[in-house]
């Protein structure tokens, strides 16, 4: 009986989660014939690594080079930026923004192209206290790694939207928005410019 019991317990937060919509991320139904695909991605870094991942989690076979019956998935720009946002009256940075830049376009086996120029721009925000100053590092990279998945979702469903209603589709394709994620943290020292894949 106690067995049963925490089986049950156990069960019902999975039976919640599944009633309320929650579904894995990273698994997408592709456009026909993208099963078989040669990914080139500008600057690699954790983006082609997750971006991989994913693809593979789609059921998709991920080839070495590109060739016949082969769809292709190149994305030739993906670029951090941080920008200061607002100034207190003693001329201290006290909000900054990270964006993410990422272009992408795909063909089908025969070269035909289903995606021209994707763009995904997304973005959090996050304010400074000087006098609780945090390890920039480590936060920059929790910022930079949650943009990245989200960006890699937005490819995924803008490919998807293509699969379900056709070319299109992509266009008008709003992939999952991105929360401003409001944290305390030291500012960068190399504010404004790029800050790497």
């Amino acid at each position: 009986m106690n067995r049963m019991l925490k089986l049950i317990v156990l069960l019902l937060p999975v039976l919640a989660l599944a009633g309320c919509g929650f579904h894995l991320r990273g698994s997408a139904a592709l456009p026909q014939g993208m099963q078989r695909l040669h990914l080139t991605v500008g600057g690699g870094g954790d983006f082609q690594r997750k971006l991989a991942r994913a693809l593979l989690a789609s059921n998709v076979t991920l080839e070495d080079k590109p060739g016949p019956g082969i769809a292709e998935l190149h994305v030739p720009a993906q670029n951090f930026t941080v920008q200061s946002l607002t100034i207190n009256g003693a001329a201290q940075v006290t909000e900054f923004a990270v964006r993410f830049h990422v272009v992408f376009t795909a063909t089908d086996p025969n070269g035909k192209v289903i995606a021209p120029d994707q763009t995904i721009d997304l973005q959090r925000e996050f304010s400074y206290d000087a006098s609780q100053p945090v390890g920039t590092q480590s936060q920059m990279e929790q910022i930079q790694g949650s943009l990245t998945d989200d960006a890699i979702q937005a490819v995924l469903f803008r490919l998807q939207a293509i699969a379900k209603n056709g070319e299109t589709a992509a266009a008008k394709a709003v992939g999952p928005l991105p929360a401003n994620a409001s944290t305390t943290q030291k500012p960068p020292e190399y504010m404004p410019t790029p800050i790497g894949d």
